[in-house]
């Protein structure tokens, strides 16, 4: 389970009980952090708290005087995890200096209401705060592409903010005068559709739930596809007999968005071939799709899918199948050395966060010996 997912969970419980609550949202990072600007972490009046703003060795400091400080309102305060005196490390070692907006639940409440608007929509959203003056911690939020030109207004960033997906700074006008506010956004949440509900299934469930993603499983086989065997996915869905989907190609899968990833694991030929053809033909299409097994099956699985969407000569069919191979993972994962149910799923979750991140998936210490070769003057 995601943080904004323990945090959401919580301050839902906190609003049925009208209790008050302190949110923490890092706002700005100096140096290095743990964690990045936009991370949030709630704190009830009963020592609860969900979410970090650092690697652990902030939290404890944060929720100790966070009550105090919001006493007359939303507050900016500065946390180092450098010593003041030195430049030996303090708690995680990280560093840098860490900015931190404190608000009671009478500023934060509707943050958190968007917030668990676009979570449970799975919706991305961009949230612009003013950082300073009298209007510290006003809001204004941007959930839909919309065109337009800036004239310096809260919401403005946060629309600029949302048509670039990357969190901006700006000023904005408040009463006469401009004052620095900051736009963070928000991406949706990822979703897996997981095609298959064997054993093989189970673990990579898991994983994602972990890391806080919606999950459906879909399975033809009714004993599967059951909510006793995944309690813990968004969804179950039991897909129609294979006789019924050869009829119906353009089969919709509801759960699925531009964003998503899913994975063909059914162990079933005539299953897979039948949902690939459907995917493939999603306009616009999902963002990760990947195939359990050897590239040979998935060839033989992509000609049935040509066949379905595109019935033509076998040598554009050809053309086809390369068009597709280049688009889906097949073997899907990572190289990990998986030979087991677990770390195979770990391999494709790795695949799936590296494609949706953008990233390179490679070590760490590679990239960033990269970037200061890049930097380094010759």
């Amino acid at each position: 389970m995601a943080d904004v997912e323990r945090i959401l969970n919580l301050w839902r419980e906190l609003e049925a009980a009208s209790a008050d609550y302190v949110l923490a949202t890092v706002v700005e990072v100096q140096g290095s952090s743990y964690r990045k600007p936009g991370a949030l972490m709630l704190l009830a009046p009963d020592g609860r708290r969900a979410g970090t703003v650092s690697g652990g060795c902030l939290e404890a400091q944060v929720a100790q005087r966070a009550w105090w400080l919001t006493a007359e309102g939303p507050t900016i305060q500065r946390y180092s995890t450098v010593e003041d005196d030195g430049d030996l490390p303090y708690g995680s070692g990280c560093g840098g200096v860490i900015f931190i907006l404190l608000e009671r639940r009478s500023t934060a409440n509707q943050l958190l209401a968007e917030l668990d608007k676009a979570f449970s929509r799975r919706l991305p959203l961009a949230v612009a705060t003013v950082l300073e003056g009298s209007h510290l911690g006003r809001r204004a939020f941007a959930n839909t592409p919309i065109s337009g030109a800036l004239s310096g207004d809260l919401r403005e960033l946060a629309i600029q903010a949302f048509a670039r997906s990357a969190s901006i700074d700006g000023l904005v006008s408040e009463e006469g005068a401009n004052v620095r506010a900051w736009a963070n956004f928000r991406p949706a949440r990822p979703g897996l559709c997981i095609f298959g509900a064997g054993d093989d299934a189970q673990p990579l469930l898991h994983l994602a739930r972990e890391l806080g993603w919606f999950v459906a499983i879909a399975d033809g086989r009714s004993n599967l596809a059951t909510r006793e065997r995944f309690p813990t996915a968004d969804a179950v869905h039991l897909l129609p007999s294979t006789d019924e989907a050869a009829s119906n190609a353009a089969l919709p899968f509801a759960d699925l968005h531009p964003h998503d990833a899913a994975v063909l694991m059914t162990h079933s030929f005539q299953q897979d071939a039948y949902i690939l053809a459907t995917l493939l033909a999603r306009n616009p299409p999902i963002n990760y799709i990947g195939v359990l097994g050897p590239q040979r099956r998935t060839r033989e699985l992509l000609a049935e899918a040509a066949r379905r969407n595109h019935p033509a000569s076998p040598s554009a069919i050809d053309e086809q199948i390369e068009s597709w191979l280049s688009q889906i993972h097949a073997p899907m994962g990572l190289d990990l050395g998986a030979d087991s149910p677990t770390t195979i799923a770990l391999s494709v979750i790795s695949e799936i966060q590296q494609t949706l991140a953008g990233a390179s998936a490679l070590p760490l210490r590679k990239v960033r010996s990269h970037s200061a070769a890049l930097t380094t003057p010759g």
